[in-house]
This record gives structure tokens, C-alpha cells and sequence, in this order.
């Protein structure tokens, strides 16, 4: 059986809609996987949504069967109000075309910021539905509205450059108002990663914790121990686990996280899928 959403489909997007729209105060809910939405005074910023059955379609049949764990939260059809959705890289879980195609149709001011070096992948993958795209590589940065997204190179297993030198993997340090929010993508720790936190300053890390296991078959991520660490060591107010709960053969037990950031005193969330966190309003 599926694990239930903390909250979905309309009460999500009611959720949503209500939250407030003024003072300095940002709201964060988690969609599953990598997936986060970031709402502050109305504007909304998604990144890398998972919002399918995609691959548990195309791998149901294989050896490596992609069995979902949790419900999805929301149909990406129903989400309006996207001013920009990210993709960190060209795996499905980050850059699935049965959601951004009809996130797209949903949101035809939406801009798509990626990886400069992944953008013809992009076009190729969502055809007909492929949005406005903005490309970034580590140590650039896109303004879209009241949002600078700036790069930061990410390892998913090695930091992996195109013929032009440019990251085929990145996170998204980005500010907007007096906040900025940091989302790594999928990586494992390397050097810079904790130099680029204390650069950016993030008041909140989205890190992954499903680790990095060879016989999954997949690239890895940061394990529990990992993500408390780098949180840690990069100064960052609170740390909020993702890429876990999704399929059963690639996931991690967020208890150990707990643990982790409680031995090392460093702040911490945990949701479920569709709850919100939210920041000091800052009135």
C-alpha cells in the first residue's frame, strides 16, 4: 500500500493558494523525490518535479522495477502560477515530460532553468511542450521576476562537463527577497560544494539522503550522515531531506538523517509529501 500524503489534489492546491502573500515570509512544500515548491508574496518557483508514473511505466517490465512508495501529490495539469521550474539534470525523475509538458500548457509564462549544456536534450525530450528555457552553468545566474537562480556545479557520480566545458549536473542557489534557498540537485559531497553554501549563505538546504549504492544500479546522492554534514559545514539554518519515498530500490530511512542532525546540532525538517514548511514571516 501506498504511504498516504500528508495532503493532495485540492487541499494541496488550496494549501497553496492560502498561503500569505505579504511580509518577508517564504512557504516550502515538498512534492516527492527532489520535487519543492517555494512560494514567497505570491510568486512561485517549483524544482524538479516528479509528478508521473512515467518510470514506473517504462521499467515495470525489467529488472529494475521502479516501484512506487508514496502517493503522488498533485496532477501538474492542475498547478498554475509557476513563474519557474528548474531541472537539474536529464535523468526523468528531474526532467520528465508527463509533467512539464502539461505544467507548461498550465503556466505559458513559465520559464524552464537548466543546465546550459542539457538544453537541445530538453527540446528533444518535450517537443511540442518544451517552455521558455533559461541555461546556467556552475557560477552563472538567471533573473526570472523577484528569483536569481545561480549555478552551482553538482557530482552525480563526478562533475560531468559537456565538449564545451560547461556542468551537465547542477544545484540552484536561489535568492529572493532577504532569503535564499539552495537546492543541490542530485550530487555527492565534492570540493566546492561547501565552499559554494558559504558563498550563497542558504537559510535552507534541500538535500538528498538515499545514498550512494552500487548495486541499485543508478548514480548516487548524499547519504543521511552525508546531508546533516554538508548542512553542517556549510552554516546552513535548517536542512530539509528529499529523494527518498519515491521507489522502493532507491530510497533511505529519513530517521537516520534525524539522528544525524541531532548529534551534530544542526536545524532540520522533515516532511511528508505535500506538507509545508514555512520560514519566520519577517513582517
Amino acid at each position: 500500500m501506498l504511504k498516504p500524503a500528508f495532503q493532495k489534489g485540492d487541499g494541496l492546491l488550496q494549501d497553496i493558494d492560502s498561503h500569505y502573500n505579504d511580509g518577508d515570509g517564504f512557504g516550502v512544500w515538498w512534492f516527492g523525490q527532489s520535487g519543492f515548491l517555494i512560494k514567497y508574496r505570491g510568486h512561485q518557483l517549483l524544482f524538479d518535479p516528479y509528478l508521473s508514473d512515467s518510470l514506473t511505466k517504462k521499467y515495470a517490465e525489467t529488472d529494475k522495477p521502479h516501484v512506487r512508495v508514496s502517493e503522488r501529490v498533485i496532477d501538474p495539469a492542475s498547478l498554475t502560477g509557476i513563474e519557474v521550474v528548474t531541472s537539474s539534470h536529464n535523468h526523468t525523475d528531474h526532467l520528465d515530460a508527463d509533467t512539464l509538458v502539461p505544467l507548461s500548457w498550465a503556466n505559458p509564462g513559465m520559464t524552464l532553468v537548466l543546465p546550459e549544456a542539457n538544453m537541445d536534450f530538453a527540446r528533444d525530450r518535450l517537443n511540442e511542450g518544451v517552455p521558455e528555457m533559461a541555461g546556467l552553468n556552475d557560477g552563472t545566474h538567471v533573473d526570472r521576476g523577484v528569483f536569481r537562480i545561480s549555478g552551482v556545479a553538482a557530482a552525480h557520480n563526478t562533475i560531468e562537463l559537456d565538449g564545451s566545458g560547461r556542468c551537465r549536473f547542477v544545484g540552484f542557489a536561489v535568492d529572493f527577497g532577504p532569503w535564499t534557498v539552495f537546492h543541490s540537485g542530485d550530487t555527492l559531497w565534492h570540493p566546492g560544494l561547501v565552499e559554494a553554501l558559504l558563498l550563497h549563505k542558504p537559510d535552507v538546504a534541500l538535500l538528498p539522503i538515499n545514498g550512494n549504492k552500487p548495486e541499485r544500479r543508478v548514480a548516487g546522492n548524499l547519504n543521511p550522515q552525508e546531508a546533516a554534514a554538508l548542512a553542517r559545514a556549510g552554516n546552513v539554518a535548517c536542512v530539509i531531506p528529499c529523494h527518498y519515498d519515491m521507489f522502493e530500490f532507491n530510497t533511505a530511512d529519513p530517521a537516520d538523517f534525524v539522528e544525524a542532525c541531532d548529534s551534530l546540532q544542526q536545524g532540520h525538517c522533515v516532511l511528508r509529501a505535500g506538507e509545508r514548511w514555512d520560514s519566520p514571516r519577517g513582517d
